[in-house]
């Protein structure tokens, strides 16, 4: 293996380029705006545009970036192993360089000369030969040890959190809790599915066409899908294998989305059968709350299609603008002319009572969460989740979910859910629901395979027919779900 020392030949093997025109300088200035507190998603987007890289530099910009922020509190740690002070650097910019070194060596198969010499001759003209040449010696070594020893502890659960706390760069307090519902194995299991790419999940429109006609116009566009047998129960969904779909023919007609597998399952639940047999719902509209992008409402939209309810209207609000803008290009090319997509603040009383329905047949509520369960996807979220954030988000949780509640008709159902594995956005406002309001009743769906969550809630009936997808086990995004029935007026 190259030791990764630069060298005269290794810098003429390729011939100068703008470093701003690169993939690891457009991703130097996108983790350095992380750090700034900005969103890797939204940052990454715009340094792409700037950049004006081809689709093979962009895909490997997007590696980059994604790969060391999800992997970046491993990467310090090997970091520390390596140097003896324990940290390497207090210099932000020449840090944002080493992670992405280290993650060059580590985890793509760029050759280990180019990777160092890439980084040592950036870190050269930052700030010249002394800190080049303390980068240089830590690579080097990195390329020619390898990784140091860092076993996983054995024994108690608060020495696990505390290693799974250093090597992921999750909150203590989310490590404890994984452990104390998981078991050791499989907390440790979920924080590693945290650091791995998300697989990319596609919904076939069932407005369009048929599922089968849907993957035969992938098919024809050179767009591979996965066989996936095992989700009979949710057949729109289709992993994506290979090709680039976003580009092609078929997404433009409006024969398919990009939604996350759990994402899926949550619009599924939304009218799938009751142990007693199909859903009845009430006359009247649906409401999707926190609609987003409206990804969910074009979803229920096909599910109505399928059964036989094409005219019912939807109700598709949030409080920005700005994705309700975006979530009307999905809503015109996938075809879905009943949603009605405005934007509302939920918690303006006066607002809500002018623009709300006074009785939806069915409401979904994806309430803002901390996002844990989509560390994968926004891994900078690890290090801005606090004890204190979650405590707000509860807060807004239930005061959402106590405001669309009475704007639920007598015999409706009600969908709330969360992208979080935290038992204070999930499993604790059910628990709430069933103390201060229950006039509304878990109404499981068994044909989704719902999971109570494992331990001292697993017989809650409070949680009765509780959904949780885990990234380890689901292939899918961490989602919570609940769904509830009203049986009887408020007050009764």
């Amino acid at each position: 293996m190259d030791d990764g020392q630069p060298s005269p030949a290794a810098s003429s093997a390729h011939p100068p380029r703008r470093w701003d025109r690169t993939a690891l300088g457009v991703a130097e200035r996108v983790l350095l705006r992380v750090e700034e507190g900005a969103f890797a998603t939204l940052a990454l987007s715009g340094e792409l545009e700037r950049g004006h890289l081809d689709a093979r530099a962009r895909g490997l910009c997007t590696e980059l970036v994604y790969g060391t922020l999800r992997k970046t509190a491993r990467i310090d740690r090997v970091l520390a192993m390596l140097t003896r002070k324990g940290g390497g650097t207090q210099d932000t910019q020449v840090q944002v360089l080493l992670r992405l070194g280290i993650y060059q060596l580590l985890q793509t198969r760029i050759a280990p000369g180019r990777a160092v010499d890439d980084v040592v001759t950036r870190v050269r003209v930052l700030r010249g030969a002394k800190v080049a040449g303390f980068v240089n010696a830590v690579l080097r070594r990195l390329a020619r040890e390898g990784l140091p020893a860092d076993p996983v502890p054995t024994g108690t659960d608060a020495a696990l959190a505390h290693w799974l706390h250093a090597r992921h760069g999750l909150p203590l307090f989310v490590t404890r809790e994984w452990i104390a519902w998981l078991g050791q194995s499989g907390a440790h299991a979920l924080c590693e599915a945290m650091e791995q790419a998300a697989p990319t999940w596609l919904r076939l429109s069932t407005v369009r066409g048929t599922v089968k006609q849907a993957r035969a116009r992938l098919h024809a566009a050179n767009i591979a899908l996965t066989e996936t047998p095992g989700l009979a129960h949710c057949p729109e969904a289709a992993r994506l294998a290979g090709g680039f779909p976003f580009d092609s023919v078929p997404y433009g007609e409006g024969w398919f989305v990009a939604q996350d597998l759990g994402a899926q399952l949550v619009a599924r639940l939304l009218l799938a059968d009751a142990e007693s047999g199909p859903l009845t719902l009430p006359p009247g509209a649906l409401l999707d709350a926190c609609t987003g992008l409206v990804s969910k409402a074009t979803h229920v939209a096909a599910l109505l299609t399928e059964r036989g309810d094409p005219s019912r209207p939807i109700d598709a609000v949030d409080k920005s603008a700005r994705k309700l803008e975006l979530g009307r290009d999905h809503l015109h090319r996938l075809g879905c002319g009943t949603v009605n997509a405005f934007a509302l603040d939920l918690l303006d009383d006066q607002a809500r009572a002018a623009s709300l329905r006074p009785g939806y047949a069915a409401i979904l509520l994806d309430a803002p969460c901390s996002g844990s369960g989509v560390f994968r996807r926004h891994p900078e979220g690890k290090t801005r989740l606090t004890a204190a954030s979650i405590d707000e988000l509860q807060a807004l949780q239930w005061a959402l979910f106590s405001a669309l509640a009475p704007h639920l008709a007598p015999g409706g159902v009600l969908v709330y859910s969360v992208c979080s594995l935290l038992h204070a956005e999930g499993p604790a406002l059910a628990q709430r629901v069933h103390r201060e309001l229950p006039w509304l009743v878990p109404l499981p769906a068994p044909a989704l395979h719902a999971h109570a969550r494992p331990g001292h809630d697993a017989h809650d009936p409070a949680l009765r027919g509780a959904l949780t997808t885990l990234p380890h086990r689901d292939e899918a995004d961490g989602f919570f779900a609940m769904r509830f029935v009203r049986r009887d007026e408020p007050g009764r």
